[in-house]
C-alpha cells in the first residue's frame, strides 16, 4: 500500500503526539543527526514535539506527515520564514523516516510534499543542512538540492567528536522554468 502524506492541524497534533515521540527516538537511536544525542528519552522528545505543536496555530511551521495504514512512517517539517524582507523562504526540517520503512521512497515523497505545499504558501527558497556525510545528502542532492557549504565542528556526535553541517538550498521557481 502507498503512503498518504499531508499536512497536520493543530487541532489533530495531539492524537499524533504520541506517533512523533516514537518516531523521534527511532531516528535518532538510529543515528540520524537531528539535534538530538542517543538514547533519546521520551520526555526530551516530547517537550520537542510540543514546542512544534505550539507552533502550528500561527501557521508559522507546517508539519507533514506519512502514514500507512494508519501507522506514522515519517514526518518533515516547512518553516515558514516571517521576516519581511523574506517572504519568498522556507527551511525543512527534521525529515525522518522510521527505521523500519526506509528505503521505500517515503523520504522523497515527503520532500516532494513539502515543495508543493511550500509552493502553496507562494514559498521559492527552500534551505535546510544536514551533518556531511550523512545518507541523506544523497536524496537531498537527488532532488535537485544545491550545497551552499559547510560549517565546521558545528555539532557534537554521540562520541563527542564535532562534525561538519552542510547547508543546503533549492529554488523552486527555477525549477519550475519562471
Amino acid at each position: 500500500m502507498a503512503s498518504t502524506i499531508r499536512v497536520v492541524s493543530a487541532w489533530e497534533f495531539p492524537g499524533y503526539l504520541t506517533s512523533l515521540i516514537e518516531l523521534l527516538q527511532d531516528a535518532v537511536d538510529s543515528g540520524a543527526s537531528v539535534g538530538f544525542l542517543p538514547p533519546l528519552a521520551a520526555a526530551e522528545a516530547r517537550e520537542y514535539w510540543q514546542e512544534i505543536g505550539a507552533a502550528l496555530p500561527s501557521g508559522s511551521v507546517l508539519l507533514l506527515v506519512a502514514e500507512e495504514d494508519g501507522r506514522l512512517l515519517g514526518t518533515v517539517q516547512l518553516h515558514l520564514v516571517r521576516k519581511t524582507n523574506a517572504p519568498h523562504r522556507a527551511e525543512v526540517a527534521k525529515l525522518l523516516v522510521h527505521s523500519t520503512a526506509q528505503r521505500r521512497g517515503i523520504g522523497r515523497q515527503l520532500m516532494q510534499e513539502v515543495e508543493r505545499v511550500a509552493r502553496q504558501h507562494q514559498r521559492t527558497t527552500l534551505v535546510l543542512d544536514t551533518l556531511r556525510g550523512a545518507g541523506s545528502e544523497v536524496l537531498y542532492q537527488s532532488i535537485g538540492y544545491v550545497p551552499a557549504g559547510a560549517i565546521p565542528n558545528y555539532m557534537c556526535n554521540e562520541k563527542g567528536e564535532l562534525c561538519a553541517t552542510v547547508y543546503y538550498y533549492k529554488l523552486l521557481n527555477q525549477e519550475a522554468g519562471l
